[in-house]
């Protein structure tokens, strides 16, 4: 079987990027958009790829010339598609575990303009061990920094020597954040005033936000797909066809980075705050109101959810009719992405379990539902009510059983722990149901407040509670 390599005559540009990181994500998302940029807005730049954690898949991608194959599957104009290309925009990667130099001396490539990461919400952290003599730094920030000194020194900390961050790290503010460690590493290494101004005044670090679903290697069927290919490809990978980059910065950053040019869903904005709270609230909110009425009523994916008559007209109402009234972007802004949004969970190439979503459900609720309750009880003095049924909803799948059959909860030990005494001791009155739903609401250890506070929550939840328990989740969601 031939290799990808030797199947593809590689372009080669010069090397723009500086890449942390070499897993499934950012190759599918943002050296996806380089090549594309380079097709199509002639970006004319590569990614150096830095492993940032000692592992093989740097050799592996080096083996390979930076090539791999990626297959983007979903819906697209309204058509299920799948289509794959082979990405060219990777130079090369570097061990900085076994070439540290190497590392340093692409700090010396006066090209070189970007640095993007995505090291997991466990990487942007500070690391007080870190020295600026160790070979590396074990963190993220701890050699980066390092890198940065070395760029600041060889150019003598000239203002045009700086970077732009793009950081893809799923964490609020992520590039004020790395900064910060960054100029706590500078005052920790005695690094002197100069650099720390060069670092202020010569580097702009972007806040993010990305969204693209990644399944990543296809296990299942790599051979048929190899077959089909005719070369190997160790690092293909598989993901979704939306995608979506906002990033937070100064304008004159997208002349820079002119993805939005070359027909990306990237967009340059002031404030991300709006574009995070939509995706938590719509993607990420429709995710875990629709878990527990979707699995109690009897499905077990997504997919099988969106699509039923019943399930699908129920999850589509809560979005537009609960959750985006809630949100500030323009009217159609909100409705384009909550179309996408359902076109995503129709997505037939992918099976997203709900019991994999279901995973700590309660602090899900939290932050994903709660605010578009209590947001939409501000605006319009009544609750939403099917937020409320699928909290209702949730206290019932925690009982942990659908159709007498035991459901795998998974969540912190104090949840399992309290819904498991409060269903034993259920007596089965109406006051017995009043009382597990007060305790429920009451959690603040959850909730980080008492929602018995809030006007009729208790009320509303303890009577779709009683429905559901009494007539089954099939008959109680038909009301709506």
């Amino acid at each position: 079987m031939n290799k990808i390599d030797e199947c593809y005559k590689k372009k080669y540009y010069p090397e723009k990027v500086l890449q942390f990181g070499e897993g499934n994500f950012i190759r599918s998302f943002v050296d996806w958009i380089i090549d594309e940029m380079n097709k199509t807005e002639n970006f004319n730049g590569s990614v150096v790829v830095i492993q940032p954690r000692n592992n093989d898949s740097i050799k592996i991608l080096n083996e390979q010339n930076g090539l791999f194959t990626l297959y983007l599957n979903g819906i697209k104009n309204g058509e299920a598609i799948s289509e794959h290309s082979i990405i060219n925009s990777i130079s090369r990667g570097i061990n900085t575990y076994s070439d540290y130099d190497e590392f340093l001396k692409v700090a010396e490539n006066p090209e070189l303009k970007f640095i993007t990461s995505n090291t997991t919400e466990a990487g942007i952290v500070y690391e007080e061990k870190d020295r600026l003599e160790d070979r590396p730094q074990s963190s993220f920030p701890g050699k980066l920094t390092a890198f940065l000194y070395h760029r600041y020194q060889i150019f003598n900390g000239n203002k045009k020597s700086g970077f732009i961050f793009l950081p893809c790290e799923l964490i609020d503010k992520n590039g004020e954040k790395l900064k910060e460690i960054i100029l706590k590493l500078a005052r920790l290494w005695n690094l002197g005033k100069g650099f720390t101004e060069w670092i202020n005044e010569a580097n702009t670090f972007c806040n993010t936000l990305v969204d693209r679903i990644v399944p990543g290697y296809p296990r299942n069927k790599i051979e048929k797909i190899t077959k089909e290919l005719g070369y190997e490809d160790r690092l293909l990978v598989e993901g979704e066809q939306f995608h979506l980059w906002v990033i937070e910065g100064p304008q004159w950053v997208k002349e820079e980075f002119p993805a939005d040019k070359a027909g990306l869903n990237v967009l340059f904005v002031d404030d991300l705050t709006p574009y995070r709270t939509r995706k938590v609230r719509i993607l990420n909110g429709a995710h875990t109101s629709m878990v527990p009425v979707s699995y109690l009523y009897g499905k077990d994916t997504v997919k099988e959810a969106v699509e039923d008559t019943v399930i699908g007209k129920f999850i589509q109402d809560t979005i537009y009719t609960e959750i985006i009234p809630t949100l500030k972007l323009s009217e159609k802004e909100l409705k384009d992405f909550a179309q996408d949004v359902l076109d995503r969970f129709k997505n037939p190439f992918i099976n997203h379990y709900l019991m994999s979503i279901s995973l700590n459900s309660m602090s899900k609720f939290k932050t994903r539902v709660l605010p578009s309750i209590l947001q939409y009880q501000k605006t319009y003095n009544s609750l939403p009510k099917r937020l409320v049924f699928s909290l209702a909803a949730l206290i019932a799948f925690y009982k942990g059983d659908r159709d007498g059959v035991q459901i795998d909860l998974k969540d912190d030990e104090d949840i399992i722990a309290l819904f498991k005494r409060l269903w034993a001791n259920y007596d089965g009155t109406r006051q017995g149901l009043e009382n597990l739903v007060e305790e429920v609401l009451g959690y603040v250890k959850n909730w980080e407040m008492d929602l018995n506070r809030v006007d009729n929550l208790c009320r509303q939840v303890t009577d779709y509670l009683e429905v559901i328990l009494e007539k089954g989740m099939q008959e109680a969601v038909k009301t709506f």
